[in-house]
């Protein structure tokens, strides 16, 4: 992969504010992202032009850094860290692309990698706004646009989607651009349902040399046969924004109100640091280009539980086997980034309640910090009843309401939008939900096709998947782990079990990496342990089950571009024996990959995974068959997994929550009418013990 690397002390020194008041987990400052691109930028003549794909820390060694970590909660001495930064760019309008890590303590660029043929960096945000220009300021897409004779005014639009894979003259770093119209009765609405009005031209723009290279044209019959643009019959709009629709009349507002504020802490360390507390629970927030939310350090009760959680991966595939459709596998994390695509967050909207919000510094393609505000919020919701009993017999009831911790982030990958967040509550158990909305992607057709739906005339949504990995570096009680799988078994009829119904649960365990599967016949469940921790209670491991749904696994096969590239969507859960860097379980750079480098690959070393610093990753997804309902945009498919102690505590962890109370949540009766409340209770029997050991009964009512 390398063809160049270069070791070098900058021609001149830069200076930088000191950041000694910087955790090591930090997320780079603006100040240390400006000093990391002058320090890359010596390295060149000057007036050279770079092009910054990411400027962003690089994280510790694992090594180095638990130890700081365990000092820092317990006391005794932290070790030094010095902080580094990771920079991705190209040399502009080349096809050079490389990799640096800066050292910001010494000055110093440590490493300069120019990466092989074939692997191609993330969109950007200019790059993207460049793209679009291009290929509607194109001469000969302007004559193909004009052969549709469209309405005086009309604007067209431009969604460039990463160019794909299939292996046909696909090496060049390209977008393949889809094209689509305004509401040609009302242009001037910069916020129309463009995705209502698909055209039937898609231009390629090749990214070096920044021109269109190529004009498809798209089918939009029942097979590959494509024809040459003519004139369209315009269908109406479709729009979603609500001065467009008849709103209800009939809801009443719902406030969420804490008088008394937030349960939760938010410790600022440094200028980007942050420290999360909430009912026991403890981690680090962190903020990056690839993944964008990042939470390390994640402790309960001062007990370890998990060192990084973050989404690490998600493909989008989509069923058109035609061309230029067959290339569509979103890979929106590596293909952009989870970070550059997040919202601002609007109080009120995207959170309710007493909300903290976290802002977040980028870069820009220049490599100037890009203030983010309010990328990721945190606020408590409740979440129903926690646990409740009530006593039959007399009558008496003890119930807590179970309160959750949100940190949610939300990004928009052009149409879609995707809602993400972890979610812990006070029993110890930890989600990460992901709320799909959004835009589903059109297309034009002419005909109704087996691969997708019409959601409007002319108009087509493909069916396609929605497949996660959600990477987990446990530390459960520790760093050496082990994963388990339980099953449940019927027993066989015998003498011991005559009628048939007795059932055994049994552990296997996973000595070596690779990919597993869910198995709901057997209930299989996937379990992380460390077997050095006994429970107290019956001497079993300490341990975290794995809640996961099942998904279809992707449907491309195995000889597929799609295949090879999503590493991980063959399997439920991929194990692999830690090593620092493997993050990203499609590969470093999705963009046009080829795979080979994701977490199938790390998985084929076979390494020994028992008792050692292990990661699993975990994939979840949808087959998101698409309707007319999800048009002009979709009701939100929300899945989730989760990650529950299994023999961690000593009992229902909840237990020392206080019990719901009137005065405290203040309900009130629907109807104005006065009800009256009866304590309802069931007749029942006790029997007592008399001073001589005779036992006698009695009724109650």
């Amino acid at each position: 992969m390398s063809t160049e690397q270069v070791s070098l002390p900058p021609r001149s020194s830069v200076g930088l504010t000191n950041h000694l008041s910087s955790h090591p987990l930090s997320p780079l400052t603006a100040a240390e992202i400006t000093h990391a691109v002058q320090l890359v930028e010596t390295l060149y003549p000057p007036n050279t032009s770079l092009q910054y794909k990411a400027v962003t820390l690089q994280e510790p060694n694992k090594a180095d850094l638990v130890p700081y970590l365990e000092a820092e909660h317990h006391g005794g001495r932290k070790p030094t860290i010095e902080r580094r930064a990771f920079v991705a760019y190209y040399i502009r309008n080349t096809d050079k692309f490389h990799e640096a890590i800066v050292n910001l303590d010494r000055q110093r660029v440590e490493s300069n990698v120019r990466l092989g043929q074939g692997i191609h960096g993330p969109g950007d945000a200019e790059e993207i706004l460049l793209v679009e220009k291009i290929a509607l300021g194109d001469k000969a897409v302007q004559a193909e646009i004009a052969k549709l004779k469209l309405p005086e005014g009309t604007a067209v639009i431009s969604d460039p989607w990463i160019y794909g894979s299939d292996g046909v003259n696909d090496e060049e770093r390209m977008y393949q651009c889809f094209l689509y119209m305004r509401d040609p009765s009302n242009p001037s609405n910069l916020d129309s349902n463009h995705y209502a009005f698909p055209l039937i031209i898609s231009p390629v723009v090749d990214t070096v040399k920044s021109k269109v290279v190529r004009i498809d044209m798209l089918p939009t019959g029942s097979d590959h046969t494509v024809k040459e643009p003519q004139p369209v019959q315009i269908p109406p709009p479709n729009e979603y924004h609500p001065e467009h629709q008849d709103l209800r009349t009939d809801l009443k507002p719902l406030n969420v109100v804490q008088p008394g504020g937030a349960s939760f802490k938010v410790t600022e360390v440094g200028e980007t640091g942050r420290v999360v507390e909430w009912q026991k629970w403890f981690f680090r927030a962190g903020f990056n280009q690839r993944e964008g939310l990042v939470l390390y350090d994640i402790r309960y009760d001062d007990r370890n539980v998990f060192y990084r959680m973050a989404l690490s991966d998600m493909v989008i595939p989509y069923a058109d086997p035609r061309h230029p459709f067959h290339k569509k596998a979103a890979f929106d994390l590596g293909d952009v980034g989870a970070g550059v695509m997040a919202n601002n967050l609007k109080l009120g909207c995207d959170c309710l309640g007493s909300i903290h919000y976290l802002n977040a510094v980028l870069n820009t393609d220049k490599g100037e910090p890009w203030p983010m505000e309010n990328v990721v919020c945190i606020h408590e919701q409740d979440a129903g009843i926690g646990w409740k009993h009530t006593n039959y017999r007399t009558g008496t009831a003890a119930i807590v309401r179970s309160r959750e911790l949100v940190v949610q982030s939300i990004i928009t990958v052009a149409n879609y939008e995707y809602i993400m967040a972890f979610i812990f509550n006070q029993a110890g158990e930890v989600k990460y939900e992901v709320r799909a909305t959004g835009i589903v992607s059109t297309q034009p057709t002419d005909v109704e096709v087996p691969w997708g739906t019409i959601v409007h005339p002319g108009v087509l949504a493909v069916h396609h998947q929605h497949i996660f990995s959600l990477r987990i570096d446990p530390a459960i009680d520790g760093h050496n782990n082990r994963l388990v799988y339980e099953e449940a078994h019927p027993m066989p009829r015998s003498d011991f079990n005559p009628h048939g119904v007795g059932y055994t649960v049994s552990q296997t365990l996973v000595e070596n990496s690779g990919g597993l599967d869910i198995n709901s016949d057997h209930n299989r469940t996937f379990k992380i342990q460390n077997p050095s921790v006994k429970n107290p209670i019956n001497g079993q491991p300490v341990s975290y089950k794995i809640v996961a749904p099942a998904f279809q696994k992707m449907l491309a096969d195995n000889d597929s571009f799609h295949h090879k590239r999503a590493e991980f969507a063959d399997h439920n859960i991929y194990v692999t024996k830690y090593r620092d860097d493997e993050l990203y379980a499609g590969g470093k750079y999705t963009n046009q990959s080829r795979g080979g480098d994701g977490v199938r690959a790390w998985a084929n070393r076979n390494d020994n995974v028992t008792d050692t610093d292990l990661v699993v990753f975990v994939q979840f997804g949808l087959q998101h068959v698409t309707r007319v309902e999800d048009f002009p945009v979709m009701p939100c498919e929300i899945i989730e997994v989760a990650f529950k102690p299994v023999n961690f505590f000593d009992k229902n962890p909840a237990l020392d929550v206080p019990p719901s109370r009137q005065e405290n949540n203040r309900s009130t009766l629907s109807s104005e009418a006065e009800a009256e409340s009866e304590r309802h209770h069931q007749p029942s029997v006790e029997a007592k013990v008399g001073e001589k050991g005779n036992v006698c009964c009695s009724s109650k009512l």
